[in-house]
């Protein structure tokens, strides 16, 4: 839990932006500026824990999922899964919506395609 995750890809560039901007890494060199945001966004998602979160939000019902649904599923404590998926929504990933005492979260659309036409070489 030490990564330092507090800058997002957003602030360099939005994963929105780096599909219409940047061609996959295997036609063009990649700018210094868009390696950054690239490397930063792959570091939010290279964790098994962080990976699992975005896979069960995406599957739960409506594609939206409570705090509390997620940590029992995942196995880990509810403050643990509060840190993984507050480095995906400041990565861009997830986004956060708060109802009462509860957190929910959904897929930000586009956010995966983005770094996987990054990295499709066809």
């Amino acid at each position: 839990m030490g990564e330092d995750c507090s800058v997002t890809i957003t602030e360099l560039l939005p994963l929105r932006d780096l599909q219409a901007c940047c061609a996959p890494i295997t036609r063009e060199v990649i700018g210094e500026e868009n390696a950054v945001s690239v490397a930063r966004a792959m570091k939010a998602l290279a964790d098994p824990a962080r990976l699992r979160l975005i896979s069960m939000v995406a599957a739960h019902e409506d594609g939206e999922a409570c705090v509390c649904d997620l940590t029992e599923p995942l196995g880990l404590s509810q403050p643990t899964v509060s840190h993984h998926l507050k480095i995906l929504v400041d990565a861009g990933f997830l986004s956060r919506s708060k109802r009462g005492t509860w957190a929910y979260y959904r897929i930000v659309p586009g956010s995966l395609d983005a770094v996987s036409s990054f990295l499709t070489s066809v």
